[in-house]
């Protein structure tokens, strides 16, 4: 296992949920954050916590579209001037839309791409170059059960997570021989402000995934020594 002690990590959606478990389960490895949401105030709350947890790593935020590639220009380029570097990228950010194929408004069936798909490509597109220029990195896409296959009602939402798990594995395919860890969680419901107010859970959200598991086996697989990779990983609620 290699230690990430002294890398530097950029999150996307850091301020609340996956996002902010990640975080500061990487502050608790040493690890220098660049931390991405569209709320200010979640990212200082969640900048301050992680400093709180290790007082030697560098924390740097910056509020971000994820859906707009000049804020996500901007956004990358502000933190990698102030972190000097990135080794690792999560493309976490992501919104949930949920509605009958004719009932859901258009421009809602449009949103889940331009965050979930294009957020993921606009952020790799400039991050990927800084990864290159170092000879190894680590990029994390975090898609769902809900891309592998359609469901009633979740039309916008699956067909959104099918695009990155197919995105993904391309990109792996491209830059594998440059020593650049590309990899995919599809984790099934997890206990977020944005699932338990779709109401996802049957009222007791102990039963499925915390935010905590799914930190886990991302800093876990970052850990794993560079020679070594887990391309795709499914992760289940045992009994929810």
């Amino acid at each position: 296992m290699q230690s990430l002690k002294g890398k530097t990590a950029f999150i996307t959606g850091a301020g609340k949920g996956l996002g902010k478990a990640m975080a500061l389960a990487l502050a608790a490895e040493g690890v220098n954050l660049g931390l991405m949401a569209r709320t200010e105030s979640d990212l200082e709350a969640v900048s301050a916590e992680a400093r709180g947890i290790n007082a030697n790593i560098q924390v740097e935020h910056a509020a971000v579209d994820v859906a707009d590639l000049g804020n996500v220009r901007k956004a990358v380029a502000s933190l990698t001037a102030a972190l000097k570097q990135v080794d690792i990228l999560i493309n976490n950010a992501g919104v949930l839309k949920v509605g009958g194929f004719l009932d859901l408004p258009v421009n809602e069936w449009e949103e889940a791409f331009r965050v979930n798909v294009f957020g993921s490509y606009y952020m790799a597109h400039e991050v990927l170059p800084h990864l290159l220029e170092r000879g190894q990195g680590d990029i994390i896409n975090i898609a769902s059960t809900a891309g592998l296959k359609g469901s009633a009602n979740m039309s916008a939402y699956g067909a959104s997570k099918a695009a990155v798990i197919n995105m993904t594995e391309a990109l792996m395919q491209e830059v594998r021989k440059k020593n650049i860890r590309v990899s995919l969680v599809n984790p099934s419901t997890i206990a977020t402000e944005m699932t338990l107010n779709a109401k996802f859970t049957d009222g007791n959200a102990e039963k499925v995934l915390q935010p905590e598991d799914l930190a886990f086996l991302v800093v876990n697989h970052l850990k794993l020594p560079q020679r070594a990779f887990v391309k795709e990983v499914g992760l289940w609620s045992t009994n929810p």
